[in-house]
């Protein structure tokens, strides 16, 4: 499972940083990705890095799979199934929710840009719809190498993510967008459909 896991992660990075990265440059010219731009201890910073870590813990529990011991109750035929059902889920609604901002998709957030309000396709089921899919990607792949490095970094992400959208995607989007934001939050869950509506 270990290589399987590590295969997967490198399609994921392929579609969603690297493939997305190029069309968005195609497409106006930027890359789109921000990231670790945000002035060193902010919020905006820590977030990110949280998020990197995590990330990098899920790379790292597929990559030491054979060193770390599985979760025994996590580990099993069905756990992996189960695993690459969500991870295929995730993988897709992260390529559609990408696809759906447009050229307002970015990875990390510039402060003084200026994106549309996207509210269509995935963005009418939740607010948030790259970040509920990442942990998809992320919970499929810590099935497939279920040990303490996997679940640490699956609990570390969904504490990253939910820094980065309440403490800094949500207020620069009420900033720029005021009231269009306000009304839309109030219909949208923030990452699943109807929850965090505000």
């Amino acid at each position: 499972m270990a290589e399987l896991a590590l295969l997967l992660w490198l399609v994921y990075f392929a579609i969603s940083l690297a493939l997305r990265a190029l069309l968005q440059a195609r497409r106006t010219g930027k890359t789109g990705v921000l990231l670790m731009r945000a002035r060193p201890g902010s919020v905006q910073w820590w977030g990110e890095t949280a998020e990197t870590a995590a990330i990098g813990l899920g790379v790292a529990a597929a990559a030491l799979a054979d060193v770390v011991s599985p979760i025994d109750a996590l580990d099993s035929d069905a756990g992996h199934a189960a695993g690459v059902g969500l991870y295929c889920v995730g993988v897709l609604a992260v390529a559609a929710s990408q696809e759906a901002m447009g050229a307002s998709w970015r990875i990390g957030q510039d402060a003084a840009e200026r994106t549309a309000l996207v509210t269509r396709g995935p963005f009418g089921l939740v607010r948030n719809p790259i970040f509920s899919a990442l942990v998809l990607v992320q919970a499929g792949l810590a099935l497939l190498v279920p040990s303490v490095l996997a679940v640490a970094g699956l609990v570390l992400l969904v504490a990253s993510i939910e820094v980065q959208a309440r403490l800094v995607e949500e207020p620069h989007l009420r900033r720029v967008h005021g009231e269009e934001y306000g009304r839309y939050a109030a219909k949208v869950g923030r990452f699943v459909p109807g929850v965090g509506r505000k």
